[in-house]
């Protein structure tokens, strides 16, 4: 065990994954280094260090720093090198990737949120922050498919027009994509969505997300947190696996709409062979 293998799983501020990561840089060296150094080499305050060692469940940085005396002393006898940090983010991801296929033994979630979305004409996706990419990407995709869908990307007073206007315009349903840290405004989003009568479908880390309680279903996908910033590689599968199953609740539509994308692409020569 090393320092990468005691912050694998907890969750991290940025500035505490870069302490971590100057940890992890520094090797055996790490367990002589004092509070003031570790905060130099990170460029933090001492504080910081001290919360991180906290955020690990230790009382400061002396008794974490004592633990990682005891991890020197044991990997003296290790006979094969620990997994570095870049290893165990990645190793972390393929977990979660396990975990999510387990949770689609039972794909019951899924194909009702598939029928609720497809059955929404307009189709609102939000996606704020961290989760704009995301919301973007199954937007992208979406359209290929359904034949309004709208990405809600920017938050601002203009979100709970574009809530109000796609419901006044026949929507039904909202498929929300909320990641830590939780946005304020998504949340809120939520609220209004409930309030104008749209069924939400809720992508997020975890079931005890803050947006549970403002969630008509709740699809939950880990999110990694083993390096500076979040890995989203589970939940980016996650709607993709949520659009399958929007293409097998009306496949005659879908496969009409897909050969149509396909003849007009050919024809404006979208795509180079």
């Amino acid at each position: 065990m090393n320092v990468a293998d005691l912050v694998h799983g907890v969750r991290l501020t940025p500035t505490q994954r870069r302490i971590a990561r100057s940890l992890v840089d520094q090797g055996a060296h790490a367990a002589h280094l004092t509070a003031s150094e570790v905060a130099e080499l990170a460029q933090v305050s001492q504080p910081s260090v001290t919360r991180f060692a906290m955020a690990l469940g230790y009382d400061g940085y002396p008794a974490l720093r004592r633990r990682l005396r005891e991890l020197t002393a044991d990997s003296t006898d290790a006979v094969e090198p620990a997994a570095n940090d870049l290893q165990l983010a990645v190793r972390g991801e393929i977990a979660n990737l396990t975990r999510l296929a387990d949770q689609l033994l039972d794909p019951s979630p899924i194909t009702q949120a598939a029928q609720v979305l497809t059955g929404s004409r307009p189709l609102p996706v939000l996606g704020l922050r961290a989760a704009a990419p995301i919301a973007s990407y199954f937007g992208y995709f979406a359209a290929k498919i359904h034949p309004d869908v709208r990405p809600l990307t920017e938050g601002g007073s203009m979100l709970a027009d574009r809530l109000e206007q796609a419901r006044e315009a026949g929507a039904t349903a909202l498929l929300a994509v909320v990641l830590p840290r939780y946005p304020r405004e998504s949340v809120e989003a939520l609220r209004l969505a409930r309030e104008l009568g749209l069924t939400t479908v809720v992508i997020t880390d975890s079931k005890l997300s803050p947006v549970g309680e403002v969630a008509d279903l709740t699809l939950p996908a880990a999110v990694g947190s083993d390096l500076v910033f979040d890995l989203h590689t589970a939940p980016m599968v996650l709607t993709m696996v949520v659009l399958q199953a929007m293409t097998d609740a009306d496949p005659g539509q879908t496969q009409r709409r897909l050969e149509d994308f396909e003849t007009t692409a050919a024809r404006r020569g979208v795509f180079v062979d």
